[in-house]
């Protein structure tokens, strides 16, 4: 899943945070519902909006996140993309 396609991060929308293209919705969102025993179909249902891959967007862009920070932390502090 190539996350870019689907999230974006602007300045002037959400205070900068990654947020689903088209909307207003925080991959923080996304990951909150997840986390409180909400399923992708109840998300899809309350936010008509989404489809199935801008949630696993989310998830793909998380663990982008995760993967580099952690190699940042390990690492010595070089940020370091592969």
């Amino acid at each position: 899943m190539n996350y870019k396609d689907k999230i974006s991060i602007d300045p002037q929308k959400r205070f900068g945070k990654p947020c689903i293209k088209g909307t207003r919705i925080t991959v923080f969102d996304v990951l909150r519902w997840l986390s409180i025993g909400m399923s992708i179909e109840d998300i899809l249902q309350d936010y008509e909006e989404l489809s199935q891959e801008d949630i696993y967007a989310c998830l793909a862009y998380i663990k982008q996140t995760i993967v580099v920070f952690s190699f940042w932390v390990i690492y010595g502090h070089s940020l370091i993309c592969f």
